[in-house]
């Protein structure tokens, strides 16, 4: 039985892709910074599905965190044939307003701690010939982000990186794939004061319906995918549009201000 580690388990995307992973019968190791939560979603999915599951409490926005969680999975032998990389933040404001250790963190754990743990974990799956990544980026991968600039950029990041890294791996057992979801109802508007924007109000999906999605398309082996036809339609859009309208149209969506 093949083994998912899931980082920023404890709700939203991260949690359904839990359940997904679950309904497969695959064991867990569930990662996120409360244990309480993680536990509680163990226990659940241990007595519905049957299957074992490892909850690992730590906080990725430091910098040594991709390197302590590889330690203890080392310590606890807990073999990862599958990674997500889904634990990620942003935040809604001007960047020269930012708190420098908030975009220091994010970048931290959006692109730093995604990029080393993918890293530590590779060698295993590539000498078993059998694995697969699964990164989570977002539609905002594809557009400048007015008032949330460093997010966005690191969702770019997440994109180009597995794109190269899907294709250095392509015949090698593993494959990489990128999911990019649009607004979805999470925590994470909150958290980025944005729950009302216009973009949250006009097309949010389900967190269920986006992890579905992600869980599908990693199983496939697709390099990347896109959730939803409207975001898929979104996407092409900006291909045809003057970058300067882009970021207008995007400014719109994330404050309502164009």
């Amino acid at each position: 039985m093949a083994t998912a580690l899931i980082t920023g388990a404890s709700s939203g995307i991260g949690l359904e892709l839990g359940r997904q992973f679950a309904a497969g019968k695959h064991d867990l190791v569930l990662v996120a910074r409360s244990r309480d939560k993680l536990q509680a979603l163990a226990d659940r999915l241990q007595q519905e599905f049957g299957i074992k599951v490892d909850v690992i409490a730590m906080d990725l926005a430091t910098e040594d965190a991709a390197a302590a969680l590889y330690a203890t999975l080392q310590q606890q032998n807990l073999q990862v044939d599958y990674l997500v990389n889904n634990a990620g933040f942003g935040n809604n404001i001007m960047f020269a307003e930012m708190q420098s250790e908030d975009a220091l963190q994010m970048i931290q754990l959006n692109i730093s701690t995604l990029t080393h743990l993918t890293r530590l974990l590779l060698p295993g799956m590539l000498a078993r010939r059998h694995g697969r990544v699964l990164n989570i980026a977002s539609t905002a991968a594809f557009m400048p982000g007015p008032t949330q600039a460093v997010y966005f950029a690191t969702k770019a990041y997440v994109l180009s990186f597995s794109e190269a890294l899907a294709d250095e791996l392509a015949g090698s057992g593993v494959t990489v794939t990128v999911y990019c979801p649009g607004p979805t109802h999470t925590g994470f508007a909150d958290r980025a004061h944005m729950s009302e924007a216009p973009m949250f109000k006009l097309n949010a999906m389900s967190a269920e319906v986006v992890a579905r999605g992600a869980y599908r398309a990693m199983m496939r082996g697709q390099s990347m995918a896109i959730a939803g036809l409207f975001n898929n339609l979104l996407i092409f859009s900006t291909r045809l549009t003057p970058r300067w309208l882009v970021r207008k149209i995007t400014r719109w969506l994330t404050d309502g201000r164009a």
